[in-house]
């Protein structure tokens, strides 16, 4: 074995580039001697170095963090940097099974959403559902997305992902009853029971529930059809008309897939 190694050899060696190695010996990790010729020439030292180096960037150990123990390296020191490795694996793990939650859960709901029958009417008694809303006046649906979004960036330590979430937007009764039906009075996401961030909830009760696929273009018409089967039926409204988003533009692009649901409150 030599007791010198070129750059060159040693970048074909282990597979680590020659601006890396120029790296390393600029921030003091390795300190190769110089030839005659003023060529870098690693020795047997360097080369133990490096395989300390490619090891634990292999464990995504910082550059710091592997100059700081190559300069006091001991039992105690090793043992310790394991340790910050160890939690920072079990850190990924949780936000992994965190993110594999999440998908199979969204998974659930488009399967189940899949599966609704739509153009029934049908009574639902519901609990009472904590929400989270944004007030503007939106009448196109690109500014539902953003408002959405706009809402989502200013509770993101509770929404994490809009596609997994309930979302929805509502219409006011008395627009309705106007003729006006285009114009949403906010945009909502229904959240979990137990959290205590929320800006209004939604009373447990009645509600008229009717679902349809397709594009917002027939928004206007279904909304008026639920408002006459309710009058038909003799029903009270207590509350604005919302529809809720079960397939939108998060999850295809293909509007017959769309699926929404309008809900609005009633009593007998």
């Amino acid at each position: 074995m030599k007791n010198y190694y070129k750059i060159g050899e040693i970048s074909n060696l282990y597979g680590i580039g020659v601006d890396s190695l120029r790296y390393y010996e600029k921030i003091g990790v390795l300190k190769p001697q110089r030839g005659e010729n003023g060529y870098r020439l690693y020795n047997l030292k360097d080369i133990y170095k490096l395989n300390i180096i490619r090891d634990l960037r292999q464990l995504n150990f910082s550059m710091k963090q592997i100059k700081s123990y190559l300069a006091d390296q001991s039992i105690e020191n090793t043992l310790n940097l394991l340790q910050e490795e160890q939690e920072f694996i079990e850190n990924q793990l949780k936000k992994l099974r965190s993110t594999e939650q999440i998908i199979h859960a969204r998974m659930d709901k488009l399967l189940e959403s899949y599966k609704i029958y739509t153009g029934i009417f049908t009574v639902k008694t519901l609990p009472e559902r904590r929400c989270i809303r944004l007030n503007a006046n939106i009448t196109r649906d690109e500014e539902v997305d953003f408002a959405l979004k706009k809402l989502q960036r200013k509770h993101e330590n509770i929404i994490y992902d809009i596609g997994n979430q309930s979302i929805g937007a509502s219409l006011s009764i008395e627009d309705i009853k106007r003729g006006v039906t285009g114009i949403f009075r906010y945009v909502f996401f229904i959240l979990g029971k137990k959290t205590k961030e929320y800006d209004f909830i939604m009373p447990a009760g009645q509600y008229i529930s009717f679902f349809y696929r397709g594009g917002y273009g027939q928004s206007s018409d279904r909304i008026k059809e639920t408002i006459s089967y309710v009058e038909e039926n003799g029903y009270e409204i207590l509350d604005d008309l919302f529809e809720l988003y079960h397939i939108d533009n998060h999850d295809t692009m293909i509007k017959e897939e769309f699926l929404t649901e309008i809900q609005v409150r009633i009593s007998n």
